[in-house]
């Protein structure tokens, strides 16, 4: 009768992948980098102390995963990593 056809395998489009992963090496980077040295600039401005450096460390880490996260997803819907 009617069987439903196997679905059609995807397959990966590499050059897109290493695209958005080198950028996104190139990006972090940069970004880890600021959220180090605000967080360094920010505790000595204030004289805050190691501690409060190491929390400012973890906050703008934090900032840093959630525009890196966004970027690869912005990346992903421009170069898609799958094709028919």
């Amino acid at each position: 009768m009617n069987e439903p056809s196997p679905p059609r395998r995807r397959r990966i489009v590499w050059q897109n992948v290493l695209t958005v992963v080198s950028a996104a090496i190139l990006i972090s980077a940069e970004v880890f980098g600021a959220a180090f040295a605000g967080s360094w600039a920010i505790a000595n401005l204030f004289a805050l102390g190691t501690l409060g450096a190491r929390v400012l460390d973890v906050l703008f880490m934090l900032c840093g995963v959630a525009v890196m996260v966004q970027f690869v997803r912005a990346a992903h819907r421009v170069e898609p990593f799958t094709a028919d």
